[in-house]
């Protein structure tokens, strides 16, 4: 696990601008650096040492020196494309699992991405052709942005790294603000930074003669195979299993992060760790260390916690959203930042559970209550005519169950998080933020790709490519570098995903529960409380911080500044505070969410400075 930067543009004399590109990743990649420089790319690496310890730095070779490669994450499958390589006469220099993307490139081009099993984002610099590749794994475990600004491609793992570089421009993206106010993340691919873009999950890049193109090589496909429940359970179990063990390969230390749910548990008990990780708040509602504990005793493994405490987390708050890079208002980053920190004392490597909900159907929004089976037994017609005016209406009580159950999914499902239904997010907003992509336009291109497909499915489609890797996997790579810590998740794995693409919908929510045949199979590893216990996804006390007067005192010194005057009619910040503080109303998620905002503001617009390199004017224009 590591981090790159680079950019491409004239290069001359731009050896101490790479550095600082690099100093700002330094928490991906303690261990070494490594760089590479011609007249035309300046590519930067920092390492994080996980397999091939002594060998295995960064920038990556071909036999000619043609190419040159970057690589941030973890291919699974290595062992495998090695033989094949060195079977078609490819010499390699280190016994790094990731060397192989560089000799697959050259023998297959880009149809080497499509054939890696793991997590990745990675650049190749072609020297002959001057032509730059950039990809990253199919399901955005990763991150990679790139910038095309004044003349310079900018390419890297984390956005602060393009900080540095003089033809950097920051300015604010006013159409990410309205979305971000209802999803709780940049759900859009230009990110809050104007002009710097994420790569989406399962793309390459090909930028070459100063040309910017993108293409898909993965797409999932969700194609019911029926089989019998018994022999769908066992070939459940059998995968992940698989996974876990292809997950564990490391020349570091590896455990595992444990909460109280099926998921997390599953990896463990299949893993067996030395050690396990859990933090939580003394406030047992907010707590899941009882039953970790319970689960790593029961598995005689040692459990590692720690009790957070309001202050603390207060007091990281800003940290964590310069760590974030934008915005980000998933409450259950700030335990998992904590979570990392607390494992890196220990180990160098974690597994966790992300996305086995996307995966096998976990979501309460996926499972069709008895209540709403009944009411879309009602003719189609009457439905869409009520859920068409209860759509109109202000937030109350019964409003979307009659939504849900009578306009299709596509007008109401925008994935695990509505913070501000979308006009009263516009009516937060001063005009000029007021605009950008609607919510339709957001989510429709996406269920535009899974149409005839069940709603079950749709759904599932809309994590997969929302919610899962703009909001899941984006904080567990930011909280976990944040430490120098690789956070592995194998459920997320190209195996995995096939065999969960052909469940069909019975075997994904069942008569009780969520994940029905997946919660089988953890029950062959799992004593069968902690298979059928639901998890409580870092539950985090923000109703209760805010209602205490320090920390509303805090918020709204937020609330009433002038930056906040730039974005938001503030009567409206201060009705929400104080109708929150005065227990009118819970505006929790909603407060968090522009403070948010305004903290990661605050830091990059405010407190940090342009971290332009001082050197002369005529080097600076040689740059750009």
């Amino acid at each position: 696990m590591c981090g790159f930067t680079g950019f491409i543009g004239n290069t001359e004399r731009a050896g101490s601008v790479l550095e600082k590109m690099m100093d700002r990743i330094v928490h991906r990649g303690p261990d070494s650096a490594g760089q590479f420089l011609d007249d035309t790319a300046a590519l930067g690496f920092r390492r994080l040492s996980i397999i091939d310890l002594e060998s295995g730095s960064q920038p990556f070779y071909n036999e000619d020196d043609t190419l040159v490669a970057m690589v941030n994450g973890e291919v699974y499958n290595f062992q495998e494309l090695r033989e094949e390589l060195i079977e078609k006469g490819h010499a390699f220099s280190t016994h790094s699992d990731c060397e192989v993307i560089i000799h697959g490139y050259e023998e297959y081009g880009t149809a080497i991405f499509s054939r890696l099993r793991g997590m990745f984002a990675c650049a190749i610099w072609d020297r002959t052709k001057k032509k730059l590749v950039v990809a990253r794994d199919m399901f955005g475990i990763k991150p990679l942005y790139y910038a095309n600004m004044n003349g310079v491609l900018l390419f890297g793992s984390e956005i602060k790294s393009f900080l540095p570089h003089p033809a950097f421009r920051k300015e604010v993206n006013r159409d990410a603000l309205k979305p971000y106010l209802t999803f709780q993340y940049s759900v859009l691919d230009e990110t809050f930074f104007k002009g710097v873009f994420k790569l989406p999950a399962a793309h390459f890049l090909v930028f070459e003669e100063g040309e910017i193109s993108l293409e898909r090589y993965w797409e999932p496909a969700f194609d019911v195979n029926e089989k019998p429940l018994e022999e769908t359970v066992e070939g459940i179990d059998e995968v992940i299993r698989e996974s876990i063990q292809a997950h564990r390969i490391s020349d570091v230390k590896v455990g595992s992060f444990l909460s109280s749910g099926v998921d997390s548990s599953y990896v463990a008990s299949v893993l067996k760790p030395d050690k396990t990780f859990t933090v939580g708040f003394s406030d047992k509602n907010f707590s899941e260390i009882d039953n970790a504990k319970q689960l790593s005793d029961e598995l005689d493994i040692q459990n590692i916690s720690e009790v957070l405490n309001s202050d603390e987390c207060f007091n990281e708050i800003e940290q964590i959203q310069y760590l974030m890079d934008e915005p980000h208002s998933n409450p259950s980053i700030v335990p998992l930042y904590f979570l990392a920190k607390l494992a890196k004392k220990d180990v160098t490597v974690v597994l966790s559970g992300e996305g086995a909900d996307e995966l096998f159907g976990g979501y309460d929004d996926y499972d069709v209550r008895p209540n709403l089976k009944k009411y879309r037994k009602l003719p189609a017609g009457l439905r869409s005519s009520i859920g068409a005016a209860a759509a109109k209406l202000p937030e109350m009580r019964g409003r979307q169950f009659l939504i849900q159950g009578g306009l299709p999914v596509e007008k109401w499902f925008i994935g695990q998080a509505n913070v501000f239904p979308e006009a009263e997010a516009a009516k937060m907003l001063k005009a000029d933020y007021q605009h950008g992509p609607s919510v339709e336009d957001i989510v429709r291109p996406v269920y535009d790709r899974v149409k005839g497909k069940d709603d079950l499915t749709k759904m599932q489609y809309l994590d997969l490519n929302l919610w899962l890797v703009g909001d899941i996997l984006l904080k567990a790579d930011k909280m976990s570098m944040a430490h120098s810590l690789e956070l592995r998740v194998p459920f997320l794995d190209k195996k995995v995903m096939a065999t969960a693409a052909e469940l069909p919908a019975k075997y994904r929510i069942g008569e009780n529960d969520t994940k029905y045949a997946m919660r089988l199979a953890a029950r062959r590893a799992l004593p069968e409380a902690s298979a059928n216990r639901k998890k409580m996804g870092f539950p985090v006390p923000i109703r209760n911080w805010i209602r205490e007067d320090k920390f509303h005192q805090q918020i709204k010194a937020y609330f009433t500044s002038a930056e906040a005057a730039e974005f938001f009619n503030q009567n409206e910040l201060l009705a929400l505070l104080d109708e929150h503080y005065t227990n009118k109303a819970n505006n929790a998620r909603k407060i968090w969410t522009i403070f948010m905002f305004l903290v990661w503001h605050r830091r990059y617009f405010v407190v940090e400075q342009q971290d332009a390199v001082q050197i002369p004017v005529d080097v600076e224009s040689a740059l750009v």
